[in-house]
């Protein structure tokens, strides 16, 4: 069962400032960004999510260390305070094509458990490099710096109106980030409403939608503590983790699409492209260069099964699965399985399977390594590109945002999405609320 709790965070006791505090998680920040954060404010919690390294930087002087030592710092110096054990609500308003949104979170300690015990789901795998970055700053810090962003089913919306009645009052932080974006945080410290909020989520399961490294990660800060202690001691603070937790039925929840351009694809392959997806997809030529037009049939097409806008220098096409494609989905495999139904019927899986694979030779090998496939939010840029041929780009494949029941279906079946599958919009912002692991 899910176990969900409120936490003593750590906050910056500057308010009024925050803007000026926080950032987006670690994953996002572009080295320009980076160097734009360290110089926005002595106290930017870049410090810690994302330090710099330096010239001479050892195993005893490096970005982690100086991270540990800051943060020790700013707590002595009262730049940070540690709450009461509290829950906090987390409501983001941003636009979306020209509409605005508003999604709701609720940052509280989730008890961790391993993938078996199928209370918390993943939906993506992980690599080695980003777990072994973030242990070694949780090891300097001792604490989570950003939460995770997880789902629930709430479809009664049960939950969704408890923490509305709960924030009516003046939030304890509310700012506007660099892009527009609003951020409003309650801190709630009732115990009743504590005990409603963990026996709400006990018989629940949680899906992870953004932050499967930093999950693996405390588990196996979890359980080298617990190593070096010999002893377990319970309900330990390493024994959670911060979590933001979001009713996938909520109205908010935005998945952006990630388009995929494949390089130095081979002439005569891509000449032959057409009549080797012929047997697997009802193709539609696409007409004019108007992209929006080109959404619209390919928003229209996924009604019925999964399509892919495919364009090339001097082509582009509509490609809907029909069922010789469905019935050849269901016989992929990865990795020595046959994933589920929920899996097959995923974009980003048919193209992955069907058109790279099938059709053009393109492993998932080549996919991991980064050498054949690059990932854009830009469909725009993406078809500049390959119409331009530069760097070798030679086929675009723009496709529909993943639903996030299907990443929900998709983990319950326990098969994991192609990488880049989906793309949750806004992310997170770190520094709001860090989690102490003492």
């Amino acid at each position: 069962m899910a176990d969900v709790r409120p936490l003593p965070g750590i906050r910056y006791v500057a308010a009024e400032n925050l803007a000026a505090l926080v950032t987006p998680p670690y994953d996002v920040i572009s080295p320009e960004a980076q160097e734009r954060y360290y110089a926005r404010d002595p106290h930017n919690i870049i410090r810690l999510e994302l330090g710099r390294d330096e010239l001479g930087d050892d195993s005893l002087n490096n970005k982690y260390t100086r991270a540990a030592t800051v943060f020790a710092e700013w707590r002595l110096e009262g730049a940070l305070r540690q709450d009461a054990p509290s829950l906090y609500v987390y409501e983001q308003t941003f636009s979306v094509a020209d509409a605005e949104r508003r999604r709701m979170g609720l940052l509280a300690r989730v008890r961790l458990e391993p993938w078996d015990a199928r209370v918390i789901l993943p939906h993506e795998r992980t690599m080695s490099k980003p777990k072994d970055d973030r242990l070694k700053l949780m090891h300097a810090c001792a604490a989570n710096l950003s939460p995770i962003m997880s789902l629930y089913d709430d479809p009664d919306q049960e939950l969704s109106a408890i923490l509305n009645e709960a924030t009516t009052g003046v939030p304890d932080a509310d700012f506007a980030d660099d892009a527009g974006e609003r951020h409003r945080l309650w801190r709630l410290d009732d115990p009743s409403l504590a005990a409603t909020v963990a026996a709400f989520f006990a018989p629940r399961q949680f899906y992870i939608a953004d932050g499967h490294h930093r999950y693996e990660t405390a588990l196996t800060y979890r359980d080298e503590v617990r190593a070096q202690r010999k002893e377990t001691f319970a309900d330990d603070a390493t024994d959670f983790v911060l979590m933001s937790l979001t009713a996938i039925e909520d109205p908010g929840l935005v998945v952006l699409p990630t388009h995929r351009i494949l390089k130095n694809g081979a002439p005569n392959d891509l000449a032959a492209l057409p009549e080797q997806l012929e047997s697997h997809f009802t193709l539609t030529p696409l007409e004019g260069d108007s992209l929006e037009e080109w959404r619209g049939a390919l928003v229209e097409a996924r009604v019925n099964a999964p399509s892919i806008a495919l364009v090339t220098h001097d082509h582009a096409w509509l490609a809907t699965l029909n069922d010789s494609g469905r019935a050849a989905m269901a016989g992929v495999t990865v990795e020595g399985q046959t994933p589920g139904a929920a899996w097959q019927a995923l974009d980003v899986a048919v193209l992955q399977a069907l058109v790279f694979g099938e059709a053009l030779g393109v492993t998932l090998d080549d996919i991991r390594a980064g050498d054949r496939v690059t990932y854009t939010r830009d469909a725009e840029a993406a078809v500049a590109t390959v119409r331009a041929g530069a760097h070798g780009a030679s086929l675009a494949a723009l496709l529909n945002p993943t639903p996030p029941e299907a990443m929900r279906d998709v983990a319950q079946a326990g098969d994991r999405m192609p990488q880049k599958s989906t793309y949750f919009y806004p992310k997170l912002i770190t520094g709001l609320v860090i989690n102490p692991l003492w």
